[in-house]
């Protein structure tokens, strides 16, 4: 897909590059080194030199001096703050999504599709309890997780197609659409997970402010976390906070935007 974006007269690469960069950290980051930043973006090491000295006089990179580390900038912070405010149902859903975490002694995550990944913007860690260490900013891929399945079956047609599925994705999609139907949450089938050390079950919600669906998940290591939970504890108790969240910010489920 990105591929298909760059051949557009009207995508910016030189932009595009800069992003990459400031999507390069993470919460937990404690700065990064020039070496970091190339490895993270993949992009050559002069490239990344002449786009953090811009981003840098610009405000959205800081750097001390010699050897110091690149931080996000006070123009960084200033987006991330506006953007936070603009997304009204973050505030509404805090409560509910902690409290569900606590509960349940799993991580509450909210995934938005980014290009080719699932990217987590936001997380609830359960309180006195250990949990899987997932944060916002990782990505973790669309085929195999459930908040890539969840997203992928309320995509319309077009927005599907002009993501080029292979047959994998279209059998993913089809198969999170239908447990969507049948009770309103989606796991992805156990040979198709991304990641042994991870389960969980995602509930897709429609975000206008982003223009499309996203995915509150919950996830935990297998031992705590098993199939027979997701199917008749986590997922259901999910579905119902997701749809209170609904109700309260009067918004439509997600499946029903997918026309």
């Amino acid at each position: 897909m990105t591929d298909t974006f760059e051949k557009d007269r009207r995508f910016a690469s030189t932009l595009a590059r800069g992003l990459s960069i400031m999507r390069a950290f993470r919460a937990s980051d404690d700065g990064l080194s020039h070496m970091e930043i190339a490895e993270r973006t993949g992009l050559p090491n002069a490239t990344v030199s002449r786009l953090t000295f811009t981003l840098r006089e610009l405000g959205y990179l800081s750097h001390a001096g010699k050897n110091d580390r690149y931080r996000l900038g006070p123009a960084a912070l200033a987006i991330g703050n506006v953007a936070t405010a603009s997304v009204s149902f973050l505030e509404t859903a805090d409560e509910s999504m902690q409290q569900l975490a606590n509960e349940t002694g799993t991580l509450g995550l909210l995934a938005v599709r980014d290009s080719e990944k699932m990217l987590l913007v936001k997380t609830w860690r359960p309180e006195k309890t250990a949990s899987i260490w997932l944060e916002p900013g990782h990505r973790i891929p669309i085929f195999g997780s459930s908040s890539g399945m969840s997203v992928m079956a309320c995509l319309n047609d077009a927005a599907f197609k002009a993501l080029e599925p292979d047959d994998d994705l279209r059998s993913f999609r089809q198969a999170g659409y239908e447990q969507l139907l049948a009770r309103g949450f989606a796991i992805a089938p156990r040979d198709t997970r991304y990641a042994a050390s991870v389960n969980a079950v995602s509930v897709p919600f429609h975000v206008a402010e982003f223009g499309g669906p996203a995915a509150f998940s919950c996830g935990a290591l297998p031992a705590t976390l098993n199939d027979d939970r997701m199917e008749h504890e986590v997922g259901p108790k999910l579905r119902d906070t997701v749809r209170a969240l609904e109700t309260r910010t009067g918004r439509s489920p997600a499946l029903l935007k997918r026309g």
